[in-house]
């Protein structure tokens, strides 16, 4: 494969206007494409564990699909990619057949795809679960460390699903720190949920890894449907590479 200075060395040898968007976005997906490539040895370990999706339905395990999707486009438009591991997807799962359905180019994602499980690939003591109904709250990222997702739709992670799947597998468990940095905030049906989608953590992991700041990225993806808010006086100008999302 030609390197991205190929292409930008033709790129600044081209003279046509139409000439030099082609070569533009040629240019672009091969950094895109070294970039995750790089991120695969170098980039934090994040997986997503797909091992319950016996539990959820098809409109879930759909749900789910979209969201890897939306997952997997926003490593390839961070900075400093993650290397991204899906673990426990068996080709033979309604969610693998549902991801190559509705993902176009899904078999070609770069990230790396696997039957096995979390600890059959990193020791236990490395690995962070992490799960909104875990009593310790994520102070930092740790290139150490490996965290994981758990791969759930809403309606599942109110069942604590994520949280039994840790214990099961007998690891350290961490929630993102909600209540540290943000507060309740008043509406009329007086809700209020940390339950996040798994793009939506993910969001937050990348903007927090960008920044630095949990102000910033809980400011950033955090939906303002869920009933929280950062404190007055405590929110600050977003990055401009952290533009909030819808809710799933």
């Amino acid at each position: 494969m030609k390197s991205f200075l190929f292409y930008l060395l033709l790129f600044l040898h081209t003279d046509s206007d139409s000439d030099h968007t082609q070569l533009s976005k040629r240019v672009q997906k091969a950094i895109t494409k070294e970039r995750l490539a790089e991120s695969q040895s170098t980039g934090l370990r994040l997986c997503v564990d797909l091992s319950m999706t016996d539990f959820m339905s098809d409109k879930e395990i759909s749900r789910l699909a979209g969201q890897l999707r939306r997952l997997y486009g926003s490593n390839k438009r961070a900075t400093h990619p993650f290397r991204l591991i899906l673990t426990d997807l068996r080709e033979d799962s309604r969610l693998y057949r549902e991801c190559v359905r509705m993902n176009d180019g899904f078999l070609n994602y770069l990230m790396e795809i696997t039957e096995q499980s979390c600890l059959d690939l990193f020791p236990a003591e490395t690995v962070v679960y992490l799960t909104p109904d875990a009593e310790e709250a994520l102070e930092t990222l740790d290139a150490d460390r490996v965290y994981v997702l758990g791969g759930l739709v809403d309606e599942s992670i109110q069942k604590k699903l994520s949280l039994s799947r840790a214990g099961e597998l007998s690891v350290r468990t961490a929630r993102l720190p909600i209540d540290e940095f943000m507060v309740k905030k008043n509406n009329s049906k007086n809700f209020h949920s940390k339950i996040l989608a798994v793009n939506q953590v993910f969001d937050i992991l990348l903007t927090f890894c960008e920044t630095s700041s949990w102000t910033h990225a809980l400011q950033a993806w955090f939906p303002a449907s869920k009933g929280y808010t950062i404190p007055a006086g405590d929110s600050a100008p977003l990055p401009a590479a952290a533009q909030p999302q819808g809710d799933d």
